[in-house]
């Protein structure tokens, strides 16, 4: 499907998604937003994982303030849950989804990010979150996803004094898992896309679906989770070959990373 706002490119397994508001810095107005939603929900079925990235200078520069319209109360909540179940689509979607960050990740672009399971970011990328300043708040599920990676105190004072972070200062805190050089991301998150998509497709299903509920059940309903999950996906075909080739000395061993090696092999 073409989009006005959005490409969608696959190469076999991997469906390549790029914001297309290079003009805008790639901000998100509510067309974008509904955009990505479709194409999450519609991925076709033999994808196996997905790069999320942007066109042109920056991975996305925010909300485009251009559509902040007045709206009472009501209103302004159904626009955010519009936003939550765009993003939604992405973090419980079919595929795991790995965001190749560059220039500017700002507010509702640092919320995208969020809803992305691996996030790789070149040296130009920086992260902010100006609504302190510009009078309003977080809306995309921000206030629920990035201070898990974070934290608390380090979101509320990027909201409260404008703190702006430095690619290299973006992982170490946690923003991203991976830190490549200028114009390096995209190709780094198609590596990563494309070992992820060897992995056992129930496999990443508990990761992607089961894993951040857990985090947020009680410890003892968080086990119990677990220990279905566990058994559901031993219990596949797919685990039980794979299981014997390693036993029989055909599987990938983990091994010790060589240096400037950035991915270990699938096992």
């Amino acid at each position: 499907m073409q989009y006005q706002f959005l490409t969608l490119e696959l190469q076999e397994e991997i469906a390549h998604l790029h914001l297309n508001r290079a003009d805008k810095r790639n901000a998100l107005n509510d067309g974008l937003v509904l955009e990505l939603r479709h194409a999450f929900e519609n991925l076709p079925g033999h994808v196996r994982a997905a790069v999320l990235g942007g066109h042109g200078a920056h991975f996305c520069a925010g909300l485009d303030l251009s559509e902040l319209a007045h709206r009472d109360p009501p209103q302004a909540v159904q626009h955010s849950r519009m936003w939550h179940a765009a993003l939604d689509a992405i973090q419980f979607g079919p595929v795991p989804v790995i965001a190749a960050l560059h220039g500017a990740v700002i507010g509702g672009g640092l919320e995208l990010a969020a809803a992305c399971h691996v996030r790789v970011a070149d040296a130009t990328a920086f992260y902010a979150l100006p609504e302190g300043t510009r009078g309003i708040f977080v809306g995309g599920g921000g206030s629920v996803r990035i201070p898990k990676l974070i934290g608390v105190a380090r979101m509320a004072d990027m909201m409260l004094t404008g703190r702006v972070y430095r690619a290299d200062e973006g992982e170490r805190v946690g923003f991203s898992q991976y830190l490549v050089a200028e114009g390096k991301a995209c190709s780094h998150a198609l590596l990563l896309a494309n070992q992820v998509a060897r992995n056992a497709p129930l496999t990443n299903f508990a990761v992607m679906q089961a894993l951040p509920r857990i985090a947020e059940q009680p410890a003892d309903h968080g086990l119990m989770t677990e220990a279905l999950m566990s058994a559901i996906t031993q219990s596949a075909p797919e685990a039980k070959l794979r299981v014997q080739a390693f036993l029989d000395g055909a599987g990938a061993k983990v091994r010790t990373p060589q240096a400037g090696a950035d991915i270990a092999p699938a096992a």
